[in-house]
């Protein structure tokens, strides 16, 4: 098994490469996920199914891991480059 490494292992080049992957990866993860959402709540108000629209706004929330991951690519980034 991989032994996870910190972010001030990687040199600045690495931590690019990553970040870069990570963002298109949160991208293309948000247009799925901002469609979806819209469908949800399509459907919940054209069949008057209002607990949808809560699914819609708690499946958003699962977003927030990966952009948290990519603001300590960015800190770990900018402070390598000091």
């Amino acid at each position: 098994m991989k032994e996870k490494t910190k972010l001030s292992d990687h040199t600045i080049e690495e931590l690019i490469v990553k970040k870069n992957k990570l963002k298109s990866a949160v991208i293309g993860l948000g247009i799925v996920m901002f469609l979806a959402c819209s469908t949800l709540i399509y459907l919940a108000l054209k069949n008057g199914n209002y607990a949808l629209i809560t699914v819609a706004i708690c499946c958003l929330v699962t977003m927030l891991p990966s952009i948290i991951a990519l603001k300590k690519f960015d800190k770990e980034i900018k402070s390598k480059k000091q």
